[in-house]
């Protein structure tokens, strides 16, 4: 070999090796974003039925779940879910996992889904309206139907001709001092509004714990756009690609018991294009 080759080969080696070295200490750097010591979550103190500062939301239980499986305690870091919790809560890097994120948010990275649920339509049980299945069934003109404005749903009312009649409800709020989905289910109880629709996992527990009286209809016939079904994740920091592979590994393998849990909180589960109830028994 030529003399003036060894420089080179030298060079070369230093390079493939700080290369290797820089990579090890990133992988490093990612994994110990990470407790080892707690499942840490961020959470809103106030976002009943999914998750409460005293944890007795679904959320919570699902928290309890997966920390028990990691043979951890789980420790929360508690925020209002609105402008800035991801900001203020995970990336700040005081906790490392939301519960529950709507798959494909661009501010979290997100885990396999592990859950798919659907937007539901809420009635009083004998009422006239608890056959209907789609917000195009004729049985609801003319009534007044509460809807959380700005939702998916108000672009189906809207199609439909029911916006005119529409009670609106606050979409951002602080649910530690004002719930628009209590709200609602309260004036449907009381008779100021004849039918209620709800994003299916805030709305099928309320239902089933609070308003027996109340029939829940997953809107899964519906055909056009938007859809108003969704997948649900957990979600992580970017980057962090081995906590999202033992994440999805813990759901792969217990994803049994999350639908077990999830069920009997009163969340309808659908299938993953939303075209049908999911069977919780398979």
């Amino acid at each position: 070999m030529p003399a003036w080759a060894d420089p080179i080969r030298g060079l070369t080696t230093a390079c493939a090796l700080l290369v290797s070295l820089s990579a090890g200490v990133a992988q490093a750097q990612t994994s110990d974003l990470v407790s080892k010591t707690a499942f840490r979550v961020c959470a809103d103190p106030g976002n009943y039925p999914m998750s409460t500062k005293e944890g007795t939301g679904y959320e919570n239980k699902l928290a309890e779940l997966i920390a028990g499986k990691l043979d951890l305690p789980v420790q929360y870091t508690w925020f209002p879910q609105a402008t800035g919790f991801v900001r203020q809560t995970l990336n700040v890097k005081k906790c490392d996992v939301i519960m529950a994120y709507a798959q494909g948010h661009e501010l979290v990275q997100n885990t396999n889904h592990y859950f798919t649920s659907v937007y539901t339509l809420i009635v009083p049980g004998g009422s006239g309206l608890a056959e209907v299945e789609s917000l195009s069934d004729a049985r609801l003109k003319g009534a007044r139907i509460g809807i959380i404005a700005g939702s998916p749903p108000a672009t189906h009312m809207a199609r439909n001709g029911l916006i005119g009649k529409a009670k609106p409800y606050n979409l951002f709020v602080d649910r530690r001092v004002e719930s628009p989905a209590l709200d609602m289910l309260n004036d449907l109880e009381a008779g100021e509004i004849e039918a209620a629709i709800l994003w299916g996992p805030i709305g099928g527990p309320l239902v089933k714990t609070d308003y027996p009286d109340l029939t829940v209809i997953p809107l899964i016939r519906e055909t056009l756009p938007p859809r108003l079904f969704y997948r649900i994740t957990m979600g992580v920091r970017r980057g962090e690609k081995v906590w999202e592979r033992k994440l999805n590994s813990l759901i792969r393998r217990h994803q049994g018991e999350i639908n077990t849990l999830l069920s009997e909180a009163g969340v309808p589960l659908v299938t993953d294009m939303g075209d049908g109830l999911m069977d919780v028994s398979q």
